[in-house]
C-alpha cells in the first residue's frame, strides 16, 4: 500500500546570511520554486509553502503553489508546521514531511522515504534521515549534525560532536560509520500538535539542535539510512553559485 503524506515547505524571508533567501533567482527562476517542483515530484498528496511574508506569498502564487500564511511569532519550522497542521485540520495520523525552503536539489525520493519511515514504525513519533560520512574532516566539523542509532534505527542522540567518540582501535571499529544526519523530518499531525507543549530541553539549547527536544521528553525518533545523497543546500552566496552551476546546465 502506497503511504499517503503532505508536504509543507516553511519558507522565511529574513536570513543572516542571505536575505531573502527563498526567493534569491536560479537560473531565472526563485529558489523556492525548484524546491516546491522537487516536493511535487514526490508524490505527496499536498504541497504547501508555509510563510508569514507577503513577498513570498505573492512569489509562490505566481507559480502556481498554495500557500497557507502562518504567524511571524514562530521560532522554528517545526512550529509553523503545526500551525498549518492545525489550520488545515488534518487528521492526527496524517504524516507531513518538512521540507526546508533552502534545498533546492533535494531527491523527490528521499521526501518519500522519509514518509515511509514514518508509516512503517508506528511507534515513532518523528522520522528523518542519515548517511555514513565519507570524508574524516566531516566527523569534527560542529556545522555538521551526527546521529548515533540502537540496533533498530531509533536515534539514541544528535551531536555537532564526533559520535561515536573512537577511544582506541577496537575490532568493531570499521564496521560502525559516523553518520551525518540529513536534516528532512516526517511528522504524524498528532505529533505537531503535542509539540507546541513541550519544553525546549537544555540538551537541545546547548547543541542548537531543536531535535533533541524530542528525545529528552522519551519519544522516538526512526532513522533511515537514506536510498541516495542529498543534494546541496543553500546557506550561503557560494552555496548559491553552485547550485546556479548545477541547475543552469
Amino acid at each position: 500500500m502506497d503511504t499517503v503524506f503532505k508536504v509543507v515547505i516553511p519558507a522565511r524571508y529574513a536570513s543572516t546570511r542571505l536575505p531573502g533567501k527563498p526567493l534569491l533567482e536560479i537560473a531565472g527562476r526563485p529558489m523556492l520554486q525548484y524546491v516546491h517542483g522537487q516536493a511535487l515530484q514526490s508524490g505527496a498528496s499536498e504541497v504547501i509553502i508555509a510563510t508569514d511574508d507577503q513577498r513570498i506569498l505573492d512569489a509562490a502564487n505566481g507559480f502556481g503553489a498554495t500557500v497557507c500564511m502562518t504567524s511571524v511569532e514562530h521560532e522554528s519550522g517545526t512550529e509553523r508546521l503545526a500551525e498549518v497542521a492545525e489550520v488545515m485540520a488534518w487528521d492526527d495520523q496524517a504524516i507531513v514531511v518538512n521540507v526546508q525552503g533552502d534545498e533546492p536539489l533535494i531527491p523527490p525520493t528521499l521526501i518519500r522515504q522519509v514518509a515511509e519511515g514514518l508509516a512503517s514504525h508506528p511507534d515513532a513519533s518523528v522520522a528523518t534521515l542519515a548517511y555514513p560520512m565519507q570524508q574524516a574532516d566531516e566527523v569534527a566539523d560542529p556545522n555538521i549534525v551526527k546521529v548515533v542509532l540502537d540496533k533498530e534505527g531509533y536515534a539514541l542522540y544528535f551531536s555537532r560532536a564526533p559520535i561515536p567518540c573512537r577511544r582506541d582501535e577496537s575490532s568493531n571499529a570499521d564496521s560502525l560509520s559516523s553518520l551525518r544526519h540529513i536534516g528532512l523530518y516526517a511528522y504524524r499531525a498528532s505529533f505537531l500538535k503535542r509539540y507546541q507543549g513541550l519544553e525546549p530541553s537544555p540538551l537541545e539549547e546547548v547543541e542548537k539542535l531543536e531535535q533533541l527536544r524530542v528525545l529528552w521528553h522519551g519519544l522516538k525518533i526512526f532513522v533511515a539510512i537514506a536510498s541516495e545523497m542529498p543534494g546541496h543546500g543553500v546557506d550561503t552566496e557560494s552555496d548559491l553559485q553552485r547550485v546556479e552551476k548545477i541547475l543552469s546546465v
